[in-house]
């Protein structure tokens, strides 16, 4: 089916009160993971390339963007394509030739004034565009081997108030909030601030997003979920998979050199987790209380 647009894909997950899965690619492999992972759950699902994966893959976000568009065409579900974690203007500024529909501008390790400038710039370019534009207040730790931030440093949380006032003179389309979690953790044990993540459903009348989900269990998923969150992003929990299937491969047969036998294993275990968490979001919604939708 044609590539959705992010901003559909968010927008329909609100007005159901649910959220949608949004996983970081870094391979071809993961590409055909999550999308397999989403045909099983029968669920739509966005994929989503980091300016880390565009630098990985010699700064040129177009091959992979490309591959993950055909691939989005193939699938039996609707399939979304988003730029993440974008710092630069000029990767910014390829995002519309190389199919994304969406695109995160994360200017949040700058001061608040120098965060809202540069935003409300990237949001009026993306709109021109139009681009759906996803910007970050506050902080979510653990990005780029960074330790993440204590619970009571300055920036580590977003403030409500600061945040309406951020999103009334940016004008982007969804905010990603930090409430707890961090980017990067292999353990499931991050604990989110669900007080806030009210207060900030409560303030904000546009789609929260939650990034650092990986960290977080079945449950602190859920109750994320029922709290307002409608995009819920994923990575480090498919690399773990990934690596762990593939290590037992070759710990299997030292010998081995085909990468297709540890490589298939390793989508296949991708594929998996990402079916068990589009059904661990899914069934958020049948546990979320009856609320107006926020977008």
């Amino acid at each position: 089916m044609p590539l959705a647009a992010t901003g559909t894909l968010v927008a329909d997950a609100a007005a159901g009160r649910r959220a949608v899965a949004a996983f970081n690619v870094i391979t071809l492999e993961h590409v055909e993971a999550i999308v397999a992972g989403a045909e099983a759950a029968g669920s739509p699902v966005i994929l989503q390339i980091s300016e880390n994966a565009v630098r990985f893959h010699h700064g040129r976000p177009a091959p992979l963007a490309r591959a993950a568009a055909e691939a989005a065409r193939l699938a039996a579900v609707p399939v979304g394509l988003h730029l993440d974690h974008v710092h630069t203007t000029a990767l910014l500024h390829q995002a519309a030739d190389c199919g994304f529909s969406s695109v995160m501008f994360d200017a949040s390790r700058l001061p608040y004034g120098e965060n809202l400038t540069a935003t409300r710039a990237a949001a009026d370019w993306a709109h021109r565009r139009g681009l759906w534009l996803e910007a970050e207040l506050g902080e979510v730790g653990g990005k780029d081997g960074a330790a993440p931030l204590d619970a009571h440093a300055p920036g580590a949380r977003t403030d409500p108030a600061e945040a309406r006032a951020f999103v009334e003179a940016t004008g982007v389309d969804a905010l990603a909030v930090a409430v707890g979690s961090s980017h990067a953790m292999t353990s499931r044990t991050a604990r989110l601030d669900h007080g806030l993540l009210a207060r900030l459903h409560e303030a904000l009348e546009l789609p929260l997003v939650l990034h650092g989900s990986s960290g977080l269990s079945d449950g602190e998923l859920g109750r994320a979920v029922a709290g307002g969150v409608t995009k819920v992003n994923i990575g480090t929990a498919l690399n773990a998979a990934m690596t762990a299937a593939v290590r037992a491969h070759l710990d299997g047969d030292p010998r081995a050199v085909d990468p297709r036998g540890y490589l298939a294993p390793a989508r296949t275990a991708m594929s998996r987790t990402v079916a068990e968490l589009i059904t661990v979001l899914s069934g958020a919604a049948t546990a979320a209380p009856k609320a107006a939708p926020t977008a």
